[in-house]
């Protein structure tokens, strides 16, 4: 494991962590809304570092990156291109996949909007949003709509409350105590005015989604209460290049509740991706 401190942008610094081969096919997994590159350990700590260069990072705001707390730094869309950018250029990653969970998939349309695709291969959106603002909340359910309210509120007992129902309602197959204790001490390490500032925004990237051309793999669990499917349904429509692969009795955490399957599927992506 490597550790880089990457300047994204305005300046701000990065956590990332990459495992695997330095001369292998490379992985960008971005994480979701409140989460922490550690919620890809079964993906960093599984086969899958045996063949590909796995590149994690925490988003500004979160984990060890760095977390003003200014709404500018949250609500433009190009500095968060811009850290996508930054860690693909500076870590020289040649025609990564980006791997976009949740609020990822934003993360990841805001860098193919503002620097195109030319320097990726492929994106699989995971229970990705595309869409968020009043018009776009029937493609979120309880899950996220119920708890992320309160996961904003500076009070410390609503905050933990919050954020201990949520990350329960975004599985439906067990998780580990270990797996469940880690998230929600990752999750704590949060500002909740962070959380609040990420979800001001309004968006609509169906248009971009309508000019992607590299391949895209949409993964969603069909039980996500969080995402709900009908926004996988919204990126295949846009999407000329999208295939989806549907989970399950599934919820909103794929790679942790099916992770054998889910790296076994993101292997076969990303090489057929790679030519």
């Amino acid at each position: 494991m490597q550790v880089h401190n990457v300047t994204g942008g305005a300046g701000s610094r990065l956590h990332v962590r990459e495992w695997g081969k330095d001369d292998a096919p490379p992985i960008l997994f971005i994480h979701g809304w409140s989460q922490n590159h550690l919620c890809w350990r079964s993906q960093y700590e599984s086969p899958l570092a045996d063949e590909f260069r796995l590149v994690t990072l925490d988003l500004r705001g979160h984990g060890m990156s760095d977390a003003p707390l200014q709404a500018e730094q949250y609500s433009d869309g190009d500095k968060w291109a811009d850290d996508v950018a930054a860690i693909i250029d500076q870590l020289g990653l040649d025609r990564p996949i980006i791997v976009g969970w949740s609020y990822g998939g934003f993360v990841t349309l805001d860098y193919v909007r503002k620097h195109g695709q030319s320097k990726i291969a492929g994106i699989n959106f995971v229970g990705a949003a595309v869409v968020f603002g009043e018009d776009a909340f029937p493609y979120f359910g309880p899950a996220f709509l119920e708890n992320a309210p309160a996961a904003c509120e500076a009070d410390l007992p609503t905050n933990i409350a919050a954020i201990r129902k949520f990350l329960r309602a975004l599985v439906v197959k067990p998780i580990s105590a270990d797996d469940f204790e880690v998230a929600l001490a990752f999750n704590m390490v949060v500002h909740p005015q962070v959380r609040s500032f990420l979800i001001q925004r309004e968006l609509d990237f169906t248009p971009i989604l309508e000019r992607i051309e590299v391949p895209v793999l949409v993964t969603h669990g069909r039980s996500d209460t969080a995402v709900l499917p009908a926004m996988a349904d919204l990126i295949r429509e846009h999407c000329k290049t999208a295939e989806a692969s549907w989970y399950e009795g599934v919820g909103h955490a794929s790679f942790l509740e099916e992770p054998e399957r889910f790296n076994r599927e993101l292997a076969r992506f990303a090489k057929k991706a790679n030519g």
